[in-house]
């Protein structure tokens, strides 16, 4: 036999053989390719989903946009007549809530430093047929830096004496003196600051004219604040 015709022969046994191999183990081979696809397409896979993370976390306080590392989301949301109580979120936490026990008719108040956004107190005061003294106290406590959260439930102007009305003024209200019995209102505004503030609602209560049907449609206020600049300025989102 000739050195071409062995070469020939020798060749053609080893595809033989090779075909052979593959007939007699698909698995081993499948598993070659898929460790083979994950190499080669698992980390491209990789590398488009760890570019679709966002940097920041998911949107807080039923924001619709996430917040800047340095700012803190927060909602305000009025009770609806004596039924629904109200609610404040504040960096993605419910602060105050009915599910959480700790609301009541008439004013509901947050009190947050404004540095550094840490809850300092948290209170309500029933405006119908509560002690004014107790609200004054609670207001007379805030402190300049501090950031105040308001949001009404039922009634919360019966009680409300000038002096009230003159302090949260100095807070940031345009529209706490137009505030009747049983309005709906919803504020957050600032110790310090000579700045009229853009977060505040007022509903007014509809009274119907056979009395037999009154409406107090809840309102609510969602933005966010960075706590350095907060009272210097008003950053808003929704």
């Amino acid at each position: 036999m000739r050195p071409r015709d062995i070469v020939y022969a020798v060749t053609f046994l080893i595809v033989i053989l090779v075909i052979w191999g593959i007939y007699t183990n698909p698995p081993y081979i499948h598993q070659r390719a898929r460790v083979m696809q994950q190499r080669i397409f698992g980390a491209q896979k990789a590398a488009v989903v760890t570019a679709a993370v966002p940097e920041t976390s998911h949107p807080k306080c039923s924001l619709s946009k996430n917040c800047p590392i340095d700012h803190f989301a927060f909602q305000i949301k009025s009770g609806a007549a004596t039924v629904v109580g109200p609610k404040i979120c504040f960096d993605g936490n419910i602060v105050m809530s009915g599910v959480m026990n700790n609301v009541g008719p008439g004013l509901n108040l947050v009190l947050v430093n404004g540095e550094n956004g840490k809850i300092e107190k948290l209170d309500y005061f029933n405006m119908y047929s509560g002690e004014t003294k107790a609200i004054l106290d609670f207001l007379k406590m805030i402190k300049p830096g501090m950031i105040v959260l308001v949001a009404s439930f039922d009634d919360a102007a019966t009680k409300m004496t000038d002096e009230i009305r003159n302090i949260f003024a100095g807070l940031g209200s345009s529209s706490i003196k137009d505030v009747k019995f049983r309005d709906n209102w919803v504020f957050a505004g600032g110790a310090g600051t000579e700045q009229k503030s853009p977060f505040e609602k007022v509903s007014e209560h509809l009274k119907h004219r056979h009395c037999l049907l009154q409406i107090s449609r809840s309102i609510d206020i969602k933005s966010l604040f960075c706590p350095a600049t907060f009272l210097q300025y008003y950053y808003t989102i929704v």
